[in-house]
């Protein structure tokens, strides 16, 4: 019943996939110099309870580099405590962010420290890649959670860092904007311009590759930028994907894109026979034979093998099997 079930399932996905095809622009692409960035930071943690860092070399110089900071000249190895800990701090830094915005971070322990619990963040730079500052942290650790129950040596800081600068361009008066396919096909990106051209009425996009496409802003929105991305992103674009089957042989799970044909093919699996574009002449006794059209795709072949009782296990099997006779028109991946 279970199995049966599960390839239920299977096929109202499919039934779902080919129904909802529309997707809107904002939700398949992206505007160039739209985008967060990864923020990093070396800190140290202190106030615990005895459960820092056992090893302290690092831990030491950096307490007195911190002191040293402070106005208190002291020696690394004059500082030894097992209630700090060396940490490192990541944060997302948004798109538009300015100064004065918090952030949420989260800290992980760096060396051997059992536990974070109670700690304190003391005052630390967060650099993206370009090695310049986009905020200081700062703040009491709440303790995360993970599966298994407590995770000590990560914790969460909400809105534990500020700000510290103005991020992003200036959108409302630029004449020209370059949108990017997350996941770039030459279809997809030939009826995203063609979609926007025919909402603006006139040639203003372009598409120059599989992944890109430039927008000019027609002189009607000029200093309206805003406006004008607002109205674009809202478009309803259909995407066009390749064919795929996706297979997890670990839990049985089988996930079937659309447009993967089947032809023609004939397999025999235990007492199960399927047959597509053949016949129904060379059934025997106590096999369940399976005849299909040869336009029949994936979709068509799940149905069908619901009808018959075949397994998830089965299913797996079979859809492997005509993959390496070349009859599944699509691609498979295994995960």
């Amino acid at each position: 019943m279970k199995s049966f079930l599960l390839i239920q399932l299977l096929v109202i996905l499919i039934a779902t996939a080919l129904n909802a095809k529309a997707a809107r622009l904002k939700d398949i692409a992206n505007i160039r110099g739209v985008r967060s960035n990864q923020l990093v930071g070396y800190g140290v943690v202190v106030g615990l309870n005895g459960s820092g860092d056992s090893k302290t070399e690092y831990t030491n110089k950096s307490v007195a580099r911190m002191l040293d900071r402070l106005g208190m000249k002291v020696d690394g190895k004059d500082v030894s405590s097992k209630n700090v800990a060396a940490v490192i701090i990541t944060a997302q830094l948004p798109p538009f962010a300015r100064a004065g915005n918090k952030l949420d971070i989260t800290v992980s322990a760096l060396g051997d420290a059992t536990s974070l619990k109670g700690g304190t963040l003391v005052q630390t730079p967060l650099r993206a890649a370009d090695q310049q500052i986009y905020a200081v942290a700062q703040g009491s650790l709440l303790v995360g959670f993970s599966q298994g129950g407590v995770h000590e040596t990560v914790a969460r800081l909400p809105n534990g860092a500020i700000i510290e600068r103005d991020l992003g361009e200036q959108f409302a008066t630029r004449k020209m904007f370059r949108l990017t396919l997350h996941t770039p096909d030459f279809t997809t990106a030939a009826r995203t311009a063609k979609t926007i051209n025919r909402e603006l009425a006139g040639k203003y996009a372009s598409a120059l590759d599989a992944g890109t496409i430039d927008l000019i802003s027609p002189s009607r929105y000029e200093g309206k930028g805003v406006e004008l991305l607002a109205m674009i992103e809202a478009l309803d674009i259909e995407p066009d994907v390749t064919a795929k089957v996706v297979i997890n042989e670990k839990t049985g799970t089988v996930v079937i894109g659309h447009g993967v044909k089947v032809s023609r093919v004939a397999l025999s699996h235990g007492d199960l026979t399927v047959k597509v574009g053949g016949d129904n002449n060379k059934k025997k006794d106590g096999d369940r034979v399976m005849v299909m059209e040869t336009s029949a795709n994936v979709g068509d072949l799940v149905k069908a093998m619901n009808k018959m009782g075949v397994t998830p296990k089965d299913l797996i099997t079979i859809l492997q099997s005509i993959k390496a006779a070349g009859a599944l028109q699509g691609d498979l991946e295994i995960l």
